[in-house]
């Protein structure tokens, strides 16, 4: 008997979606993924020994928060999840206005189940920042990506870290036990950054200052200043 190929994909299709359709619903506001990003990064600073690094946080170009990054899978998996992308300004002195992003990609493979994962991103150098300003970039393509060191200091990096451009960390809420990010895509949110600013901005926009942060994002930029504050 031949396969049915269109059956089996619409099979595994209907599969995936009933797998995303069970996981609890988390933010579904920008305001609303905005505490979540900065409730995020309070929980992970809080524990020093197993927390992001306070030297590398403060040696970061921009962070990404993507709260509650959705993995599903059976046979193929994806993973798709909203939130934000700080810079520092040109001065390097402070943390600008959040520039919402999308993170999507998938992957092959034999598993099953879906799980949620917060995800923070260090962006450690300039070209990678470039990246953000862009529609979109591919992660572990121009911009290598490597799991960052946790603890009280970044100096336990390892050859590997210190090549990256940017640090992934990432804090499981299921089944799995991390994240894969080579291939997956960081793009801008329009729709989110229209929801914030009460007009349409581009990523580009937001990053280089053309408009001020919504009142919504001042925990997390606190926050951000209270772990990596401007040196002087």
């Amino acid at each position: 008997m031949r396969p049915t190929y269109s059956k089996h994909l619409l099979t595994t299709t209907s599969m995936m979606v009933l797998l995303l359709g069970a996981m609890p619903a988390w933010a579904d506001t920008a305001q609303e993924r905005l505490s979540e990003s900065a409730t995020v990064l309070k929980e992970i600073m809080a524990t020093p020994d197993q927390s992001i690094p306070e030297d590398l946080l403060k040696s970061a170009y921009c962070v990404v928060i993507v709260p509650g990054v959705k993995n599903v899978g059976f046979v193929v998996g994806g993973k798709y999840g909203r939130g934000f992308a700080v810079c520092r300004n040109d001065t390097h002195s402070n943390w600008g206005a959040p520039a919402a992003v999308r993170i999507e990609g998938g992957s092959v493979g034999f598993q099953i189940g879906a799980s949620a994962t917060d995800l923070v991103m260090l962006v450690m150098d300039q070209s990678s920042v470039r990246g953000l300003l862009s529609s979109q970039f591919t992660l572990g393509g121009g911009a290598e990506v490597a799991a960052g060191p946790v603890g009280r200091s970044g100096s336990a990096q390892t050859d590997a870290t210190f090549r990256a451009k940017i640090l992934s960390y990432s804090r499981s809420r299921g089944a799995f036990a991390g994240i894969a990010l080579t291939g997956a895509t960081l793009r801008q949110d329009l729709d989110q950054n229209a929801e914030m600013y009460g007009q349409p901005v581009t990523n580009k926009q937001v990053l280089e200052g053309s408009v001020h942060a919504p009142e919504a994002a001042q925990p997390l930029l606190t926050l951000l200043e209270q772990y990596a504050p401007h040196e002087k």
